[in-house]
């Protein structure tokens, strides 16, 4: 059973983290009202607080322990049974920190690329993180559902306001998918308020037992909900919309952060909560993940948008993620977890990549570009970097992760491992392809006058690179962090389900 470990720290650190954004909204809000470069100054300095606030949950993190730590609990609606409880564990903690990384990036990186509404823009932002650190730390039903509605608005402006030519179909097929699945979640959360004993306590609520029926509906609609965040074939069509047409702030956090809500769902509610439904769903699931990887492969091959490229690109990553979660064992967990973590930081990086290149020529037409190695040679050294990543080269972040998942997907289903490695020669296949269009080839002359990175561009893709190469040749730290939490997560799923089966036999 999960327990609670409370807050040993003087001050409440996941609140701090998490309601910090907030805090630096309200002033940029109160002292930046037409001064630009203060509401720059403001979110940098916010962002950069945050981040730091966040580094304790890591270096005090306790990795012998599957309990919920850094606890904070109060009572909020009383009436209801509402409490606010925010916790994180080996599956959490480090997409919290993630988050508040990716967020400080993302403040640098528009520093020049945003020049119209700056303070609404950093506000947004900020809101933004408030909310997505917020789901990962929140260990109540009703919480966690307010900040996932609450990330919608300020993701729906940065795309809507901030976007290209067709920002707002982009905004708004991304809010209509992504509500469509909140209502079915939120129906999901109403039934297990009531089948679970009136409470909204999801540790509470994963020590319950459910009959099979309510699982597989409630299953059914948790699964949609973060199939579509995720998101899953074919569940896909919503998201090269919307990172076509985003800010590139607002792609690295869709790719970085958003995407990664969908799987933690899974992890925190479909397997802990619905072990029966999960293993009856789990084939189709698999099947879904490897079409996702060859699918989002191939689409990714014929395009002529580098940012186009990169979203279905994310198609196919995030099926070796829901292929490694559910292989249901040790290896594929842990693999689809730490790739998580992966694609956050190489896509992310990727589309900071196409963000500085496009603030240069105003094109992210594959074809615009050739020969740029011999007129920025540091961002070519860059994009290599997260090109070879991104299609698992061994001694990189992306091949540790990869790894793992076929090896846990090998022995679960070995079908649907060769399938996958399918997904690995055709991903190689086209980021090379891409790589030689952009890089070399004949110099256009529109590319003559281009100029390398800047300090601040470099500042941004830095701490991604050193991420790349310590993931990938030492990763032990991060699977010391998910083991043991990966460990209980399998006990729930399996023991239940083993329980399940052994009351059958009886009757």
């Amino acid at each position: 059973m999960t327990e609670y470990i409370m807050n040993t720290l003087s001050y409440p650190v996941l609140s701090w983290t998490a309601f910090m954004p907030v805090l630096g909204s309200v002033a940029i809000l109160l002292f930046a009202r037409e001064n630009d470069n203060l509401a720059r100054y403001l979110a940098l300095a916010t962002a950069a607080a945050t981040f730091v606030l966040s580094l304790p949950l890591v270096m005090q993190f306790d990795t012998t322990t599957h309990n919920m730590q850094f606890v904070e609990s109060k009572p909020w609606i009383p009436g209801w049974n509402v409490n606010y409880i925010m916790g994180v564990d080996g599956i959490s903690v480090l997409l919290v920190l993630l988050t508040t990384l990716l967020t400080l990036i993302c403040v640098v990186s528009s520093w020049k690329a945003i020049q119209k509404h700056v303070k609404e823009y950093m506000i947004a932002l900020l809101l933004l993180e408030t909310g997505m650190v917020g789901v990962f730390c929140a260990l109540d039903l009703f919480l966690f559902y307010i900040f996932w509605e609450a990330m919608l608005i300020p993701m729906y402006l940065l795309i809507g306001i901030w976007g290209g030519p067709r920002k707002l179909y982009a905004a708004v097929k991304f809010f209509l998918y992504t509500f469509a699945g909140s209502a079915l979640m939120l129906i999901g959360i109403i039934a297990l308020y009531y089948q679970g004993g009136h409470t909204f306590e999801i540790v509470k609520l994963m020590g319950q037992e459910y009959p099979m029926q309510l699982q597989f509906w409630l299953f059914l609609a948790f699964f949609l909900a973060f199939a579509i965040k995720v998101p899953m074939f074919p569940f896909h069509t919503w998201l090269p919309d919307a990172h076509v047409e985003a800010p590139t702030a607002g792609s690295v956090i869709l790719a970085g952060v958003l995407l990664k809500m969908g799987t933690y769902g899974f992890l925190r509610f479909n397997l802990p909560m619905f072990p029966d439904a999960t293993l009856y769903f789990t084939p189709m699931i698999m099947v879904i993940s490897v079409v996702g990887i060859i699918y989002g492969a191939l689409v990714a091959m014929i395009q002529a948008d580098l940012k186009k490229l990169i979203a279905y690109s994310s198609v196919s990553h995030m099926g070796f993620v829901t292929l490694g979660i559910f292989a249901l064992n040790t290896q594929g967990l842990e693999g689809g977890i730490l790739q998580m973590l992966n694609h956050g930081v190489t896509t992310g990086a990727l589309f900071l990549c196409v963000g500085i290149i496009y603030e240069r020529t105003h094109t992210r037409m594959i074809a615009d570009f050739g020969g740029l190695t011999k007129k920025l040679p540091i961002y070519a050294t860059f994009f290599m970097i997260f090109t070879l990543s991104s299609l698992g080269l061994p001694g990189m972040n992306g091949f540790v992760g990869e790894f793992l998942i076929l090896l846990g997907a090998f022995t679960s289903q070995r079908i649907y491992a060769v399938i996958g490695t399918t997904g690995i020669i055709l991903g190689a296949a086209y980021m090379l392809w891409m790589f030689q269009r952009v890089m070399f080839m004949e110099l256009k002359p529109r590319n003559e006058s281009l100029l390398d990175m800047d300090w601040r561009e470099a500042a941004t893709l830095i701490p991604l690179a050193v991420l790349v190469f310590w993931i990938g040749l030492f990763p032990n730290p991060f699977l010391n962090i998910l083991h043991v939490t990966v460990q209980h997560l399998l006990e729930q799923v399996n023991g239940t389900a083993q329980m399940t089966a052994a009351a059958m036999l009886v009757k």
